[in-house]
């Protein structure tokens, strides 16, 4: 999923009829043993779900879900009336034992995210770790995720490519965090949050070099869009914009090992982003640093930007 990632069902299309029922609304004749069955939901519109899915959902024993609320949606406009239980980050320690138990006694349990392929930034590693090692069968049920949709639809290479989930949230763990990924020869993969997206850019930007990349959001849904750009430029547009709505992915294409000049508009969108998690000098050091530019114009530069703002 985006996650953090968007409810999984799409109002505008509520009508479709669940593909798990055969004329009368009995399940189909598609069988499954007892197990742990992890299964992906739609990442926005409701429709995007497998038959074999389906078929699980209305025989499971037990449906464990992030959210029970998201959950039920999806099931209602497939009519599917089957147990939810809340299984989450916050109660996962408590919640565990009671699936394992569940599993134990040879019932068959279905595992959903709100949205996507579960354990895709989302709950449920250690659920699958604990059902394989007390002998379990553990079955995933491929279908929607928002990394492959975006890859697939991006332009970017999809040789080679790295999905790095959420970056952290704080400018200098950011920065570490890019650091490590800065060699890799493959098309990068995030989710990010909007607030985060011009800062993220930014350092994107400082850290990678003037790359390719892709920001894609609200992903098979109503307004879906996808805005392509160095990711200089596309740092400068949602720093002027905005932070816009809707679940985000952002790709970043593979460098090229050789370094790119940087336009001023580019400069100026990665300055105003260190200004603001610093001084003028700290800025200036930190694009210095990752860009080779001059510090001592940098530092101007950044000077005159942080006097316009506090002039505006």
């Amino acid at each position: 999923p985006v996650p953090g990632q968007a409810a999984a069902a799409d109002d505008s299309d509520h009508g479709v009829q669940s593909s798990a029922r055969g004329r009368g609304g009995k399940a189909t004749p598609q069988s499954f043993t007892p197990g742990l069955y992890i299964v992906a939901t739609p990442i926005g519109n409701a429709r995007d779900i497998t038959l074999r899915a389906l078929d699980l959902l209305a025989l499971a024993d037990v449906i464990a879900c992030e959210d029970t609320r998201v959950t039920r949606k999806l099931l209602h406009i497939h009519e599917i009336d089957r147990p939810t239980l809340a299984y989450h980050d916050h109660n996962a320690a408590a919640v565990r034992p009671r699936l394992m138990e569940r599993l134990n006694k040879g019932e068959i349990v279905a595992l959903v995210s709100d949205a996507g392929t579960p354990l895709i930034s989302d709950p449920g590693y250690r659920l699958v770790k604990t059902a394989r090692e007390a002998g379990i069968a553990v079955t995933a049920l491929p279908g929607a995720s928002a990394p492959m949709a975006a890859l697939a639809s991006a332009g970017l290479p999809t040789d080679r490519f790295l999905f790095a989930g959420f970056l952290p949230g704080k400018t200098v763990a950011r920065r570490r965090a890019l650091e490590e990924l800065a060699e890799l020869s493959a098309t990068l993969v995030f989710f990010e949050a909007a607030p985060r997206l011009a800062a993220s850019l930014s350092d994107m930007a400082a850290v990678l070099g003037s790359r390719p990349g892709a920001v894609l959001r609200e992903l098979t849904k109503k307004f879906e869009e996808a805005r392509h750009g160095e990711l200089g430029e596309l740092a400068a547009h949602y720093q002027s914009a905005g932070p816009p709505k809707g679940e985000i992915v952002v790709l970043v294409g593979p460098g090229t090992g050789q370094p790119v000049a940087l336009e001023a508009a580019e400069i100026d969108a990665l300055l105003l982003a260190a200004l603001d998690q610093g001084s003028v000098k700290d800025a200036a050091a930190a694009l210095a640093e990752r860009t080779g530019l001059p510090r001592r114009e940098l530092y101007s530069r950044a000077l005159h930007l942080r006097d316009g703002a506090d002039g505006n």
